[in-house]
């Protein structure tokens, strides 16, 4: 095949539509870089590697790819051998870790350690080549991941934050953000994709499992959507991104919010300045000064619980939350405090 024949079948309708979305969104991922691709190996990854690639020409970027294995099944070091020989193949820069049980007891654990190995190889990477520093992550989560995670997030009582996860972009570290370029496909396309270039896939038995929500909803409840709603899953997605904008307004208000009813601390607010707020309001104000004070696993219901026992001529008070902190509140101010070792 010659140059012009192999450039012509490089570029498809997938790759212009992720070129256009760069073009809109100049930020996501800068010319003259190096991006750091995580790949699975899987499908969504597979696709993710394949336009990066063939696009990199045109933004003049460094392709390094990471691979994690979990050791979650036998197959993981065939996986990694056959995915190490496939990039060299490609004349793809590869790289990969080997997790140990402990680190990766769960799948929050796995995570932890997969964003902790990224963000140290791509500081390496930068170190190395101060020309063409890494300022990019790349996973490559699709709109049907998005649409997975919004349903998961509903089901646990999520506020308007915990529904507009999966962003496009977010910071990971100093010069360092984690991007996801595929939130313009859905799973079905990624297929697509593999299949008209005639990728590898490695599947995952792990992903089979359906101890695991995100498989029930995966294999289960997305397909019936989609069933019923051709495209729910895209639909879906499309949610999430306007859930960004606004719950990103949300915050920026709560913050002004929270500085208006300050006293002196951030770990104390005026309850009688608090009670001015309507009901809706008061609740947006709490989520966030928790979350500003390092509060985590706050729900919903929580939230509700305490704005009903602040509300006016309700007695002094306190519950205690995740991470040992405990909320108190009198009839001038609510606090916070975290409790001691000595305390009971």
């Amino acid at each position: 095949m010659s140059q012009s024949e192999q450039n012509v079948r490089s570029w498809s309708k997938w790759h212009m539509r992720l070129h256009k979305r760069l073009k809109q969104h100049k930020s996501l991922l800068p010319s003259n870089s190096t991006l750091l691709l995580a790949i699975s190996g899987g499908q969504d990854s597979m696709a993710l590697l394949k336009l990066i690639n063939d696009l990199k020409r045109l933004y003049k970027w460094q392709i390094e790819v990471w691979h994690g294995d979990h050791q979650w099944h036998p197959k993981s070091k065939k996986i990694e051998e056959e995915l190490k020989l496939w990039c060299l193949k490609m004349q793809i820069s590869f790289h990969s870790n080997k997790a140990i049980k402990q680190e990766v007891a769960n799948e929050e654990k796995a995570r932890e350690w997969r964003y902790k190995k990224l963000i140290m190889k791509a500081k390496l990477l930068s170190s190395k080549n101060i020309n063409f520093p890494c300022q990019r992550i790349l996973t490559g989560h699709t709109a049907t991941d998005r649409a997975e995670t919004i349903i998961m997030n509903l089901a646990r009582g999520a506020d308007l934050i915990g529904l507009s996860t999966l962003k496009e972009q977010r910071n990971l570290d100093d010069n360092l953000e984690l991007a996801r370029p595929l939130l313009i496909f859905n799973r079905d396309e990624t297929l697509e994709i593999c299949q008209e270039f005639a990728l590898p896939i490695w599947v995952d038995p792990s992903n089979e499992n359906m101890n695991l929500t995100r498989n029930i909803i995966r294999k289960e409840i997305l397909p019936t959507l989609n069933s019923i709603y051709k495209g729910a899953d895209s639909r879906i997605a499309s949610v999430a991104k306007r859930l960004e904008s606004y719950s990103e307004d949300q915050q920026l208000l709560a913050q002004i919010a929270i500085k208006f009813c300050q006293e002196g601390q951030i770990t104390s607010l005026s309850r009688k300045k608090i009670l001015d707020f309507p009901n809706s309001i008061r609740k947006i104000i709490l989520t966030k000064w928790l979350k500003i004070l390092g509060v985590t696993r706050v729900n919903t219901l929580q939230i509700e619980e305490i704005d009903a026992k602040i509300s006016p001529k309700k007695p002094p008070g306190k519950i205690h939350l995740h991470g040992k902190f405990i909320l108190s509140w009198n009839k001038e101010s609510i606090y916070i405090s975290k409790k001691t070792n000595q305390q009971k």
